[in-house]
């Protein structure tokens, strides 16, 4: 039986986990925070021992690893591996259901502080609040809408062989170029409908679901909102659909590239600007005219987008996906209703002008990723960047060309001094760090491609 002091604060719950929960006990709390790569990382404990007011700890060394594991020595970091304690606080506007557990069970996002009770700059959800804290500085409430694409595929337990297409229902494996065929969905409809009822018991809003252009790959978008919330609900989504995939037999990854020959998958994120005093686009003039901060806008991300990259696309796989003519914009140019363009102005009501990043890459850091994004945006906004001229017609390889490699794009991410202020230097740093060890651990790898032609060719 819950306490009186328990259930008073389980009264408090989203009205999506009261639905989910039906009367039953809860049995465990997940107490979590997104790590560097956006994946979950925490603590879970029986139900009776957690307290929304209660103090948790956890090393700051999660921070300190790759995306494989290693640890990374990091000079600038004084007694780096005392492994200091970091404080989570639970943020219980993001409780939310398990609901792929056996039993009741409720996550939680937590917020990180230092022991002297400071915001901890290098976790990824601070990094976005601190950016979020200019905007309301300045008066201005950001609202986005992420596009989540992903690919659903065969099992795949051997590294060394390449990624394949799921069976579907018909007993083939997924064909490529079926955008938003129906057919192509319903080859999927048990993932498909398992990923709306963990949606459903989350509380997590899907606007609309589509079939993309590759085999097995689909697209969720969401609704629009505020950004802190909407990363908080693509950490949650991509822990959900994987569970929701794995459930009915088949994997769903989020990395850029899983196919060679197939498109990569992108997280197309929509910004506008809402002025908090009128509550009005302040992307349009009364008269549905453009503004100087929708110009500025554009101008500051052409500016300082190319910096941001590493965040936008932070894995070596990640610049498979920057291939022209296979759906992935290659440029930081702009235009009206133009798919070529990395920012793209989608046809709209003046009131809901917006402005599309399609660079950021699915296995970005949400949170990150909005982040750089509206960062760009806000330095544009405050320094009166102009943009350059609208593009006309198809571009590919043409304007502002997006780094080819990570090795390039982290040489950028290490020179934009203004850009790092913003987002956070000491951040920054460790991004960095960790970045430039990912790539050394990559470099040491000897490739199937290798073995299959350099072996006895050369």
């Amino acid at each position: 039986m819950a306490t009186s002091s328990e259930q008073n604060w389980v009264d408090t719950l989203p009205a999506s986990f009261q639905a989910y929960q039906d009367g039953r006990r809860i049995e465990e709390v997940e107490c979590i925070i997104p790590d560097l790569a956006g994946m979950s990382r925490g603590k879970s404990m029986p139900f009776h021992k957690f307290q929304p007011d209660m103090t948790f700890f956890l090393p700051v060394s999660l921070f300190y690893q790759t995306i494989t594991g290693e640890y990374v020595d990091l000079p600038e970091i004084k007694n780096q591996w005392i492994e200091a304690d970091v404080v989570l606080r639970p943020d219980m506007s993001t409780a939310s259901a398990v609901p792929w557990a056996d039993d009741t069970s409720l996550q939680v996002i937590n917020d990180l502080e230092t022991l002297a009770g400071e915001p901890l700059a290098i976790a990824p959800r601070n990094v976005l609040k601190r950016v979020l804290s200019l905007y309301n500085s300045k008066g201005w409430q950001p609202i986005v809408a992420p596009e989540l694409e992903f690919y659903l595929t065969k099992p795949n337990v051997d590294p060394n062989e390449p990624i394949e297409p799921p069976i579907g229902r018909t007993g083939r494996k997924g064909a490529g170029r079926q955008a938003y065929s129906m057919v192509a969905v319903d080859e999927y409809g048990p993932v498909i409908d398992t990923i709306y009822d963990f949606a459903e018991a989350q509380g997590l809003a899907i606007d609309t679901l589509i079939q993309e252009g590759g085999a097995g790959q689909i697209e969720i978008n969401l609704l629009h909102g505020d950004p802190l919330n909407l990363a908080d609900q693509v950490f949650y989504f991509k822990r959900a659909i994987r569970e929701a995939a794995l459930k009915n037999g088949t994997f769903a990854t989020f990395m850029a590239k899983p196919m060679r020959d197939e498109p990569g998958s992108a997280m197309h994120i929509h910004q506008s600007i809402v002025d908090v005093k009128t509550g009005k686009n302040i992307f349009s003039n009364a008269d549905g005219s453009t503004t100087d901060a929708f110009r500025h806008f554009i101008g500051g991300s052409q500016k300082h987008l190319m910096s941001t990259v590493p965040l936008l696309a932070p894995f070596v796989n990640s610049y498979r996906r920057f291939t022209a003519g296979m759906s992935a914009p290659t440029n930081l140019e702009w235009a009206m209703d133009n798919r070529t363009t990395g920012l793209r102005i989608p046809n709209s009501p003046a009131s809901a002008r917006r402005v599309e990043n399609r660079v950021i890459g699915i296995d970005s850091n949400p949170y990150l990723a909005i982040a750089a994004s509206l960062a760009c945006g806000y330095l544009g906004m405050i320094n009166s960047i102009e943009p350059r001229g609208e593009a006309k017609g198809e571009i590919y390889e043409e304007g502002a060309i997006l780094p080819r490699n990570l090795s390039e794009a982290l040489d950028g991410f290490d020179q934009d001094q203004t850009l790092r202020e913003v987002l956070g230097t000491e951040f920054c740093q460790l991004y960095a760090a960790i970045k430039n060890a990912e790539l050394e651990e990559f470099q040491r790898e000897i490739s199937p491609w290798e073995r299959q032609h350099l072996l006895l060719n050369v």
